[in-house]
């Protein structure tokens, strides 16, 4: 299933993707689910609000009420997680691109809910750097607490998976050993455009991954080449924390970003470039970046 967050009829509001258009809760004629329509969060942790979420869907089939392209707005598909984790370094690729040396445990570093938007969320672009790049990467949606999981079964605690862009002001981020101001500037972690449930991914260290800007294909691979995977993340980090339904996680971005370039061949991105981040099974988020 695939769980988008819209703007809608001046509200947010939880809707599901189908084939026939997009399907707001509120629409569906059922009382149970609009107490679950205004975010993610009434699903998370609770497979029984999703089954009957399910059910309903398949009860009204081709009479399900839908909203088409234009009559509503992307929000950001993650709500407002108590926790966004991201990875760094975590594709051997990116690392030789970069200059940078294998990691011999996971590069753990954070952005701030200030950081998120949504699909076809416009990006600013900082007046006080010039090395904005983008990370296409995939995310996940934590829906059961994990704390000490094995790795055997930390994937039992995903509740979905989104497409994400790890914006990063190169600038800022290398200004000091913590990268932190460059990687949670305003509007830094576009996410959608949707959350596919982990049903309909059992194995995600198999999708294909493809960033381009203005149309241009700049990372072009696969999360079969990440070198900590999903379930080694989820295990590893739940040591030292505990997460939380609704805590995040991006895995980390392929070759191809700005920075791996030759320094004379580097083009940041300015005013008015678009830039697209598309996941197997999942979808695609769209950005444009303006001044």
């Amino acid at each position: 299933m695939k769980l988008s967050t819209i703007f809608w009829n001046n509200r947010t509001e939880l809707a599901v993707s189908t084939e026939k258009g997009m399907a707001p809760l509120s629409l569906m004629g059922n009382s149970d689910l609009l107490g679950y329509s205004e975010s993610i969060n009434s699903f998370l942790g609770n497979w029984e609000n999703l089954k009957t979420l399910k059910t309903e869907i398949n009860i009204r089939g081709p009479e399900l009420k839908t909203l088409k392209e234009g009559e509503f707005r992307y929000a950001p598909a993650i709500g407002k997680p108590g926790k966004i984790l991201c990875i760094g370094l975590n594709y051997k690729s990116h690392i030789e691109e970069t200059n940078d040396k294998p990691p011999e445990f996971p590069v753990i570093f954070s952005k701030f809910t200030n950081s998120i938007a949504g699909h076809e969320e416009d990006i600013p672009l900082p007046v006080n750097s010039n090395q904005v790049d983008y990370e296409g990467e995939l995310g996940l949606i934590i829906g059961k607490e994990a704390y000490m999981v094995p790795e055997n079964q930390a994937l039992g605690h995903v509740f979905g998976y989104f497409v994400g862009n790890d914006v990063s002001a190169r600038d800022l981020q290398r200004k000091t050993s913590q990268w932190l101001l460059g990687k949670t500037c305003e509007k830094f972690f576009p996410t959608g455009p949707c959350i596919v449930t982990a049903d309909e991914i059992p194995e995600p260290q198999k999708l294909s991954i493809k960033t381009t800007v203005n149309g241009e294909i700049r990372q072009n691979s696969n999360t079969s080449n990440m070198i900590f995977s999903c379930k080694n993340l989820i295990s590893y980090i739940s040591q030292y924390m505990k997460l939380e339904p609704g805590d995040v996680i991006s895995t980390g971005t392929p070759d191809g970003v700005i920075a791996g370039f030759p320094e004379e061949k580097r083009v940041w991105l300015s005013d008015g470039d678009v830039v697209e981040v598309e996941i197997e099974k999942i979808g695609k988020i769209r950005n444009r970046f303006v001044k």
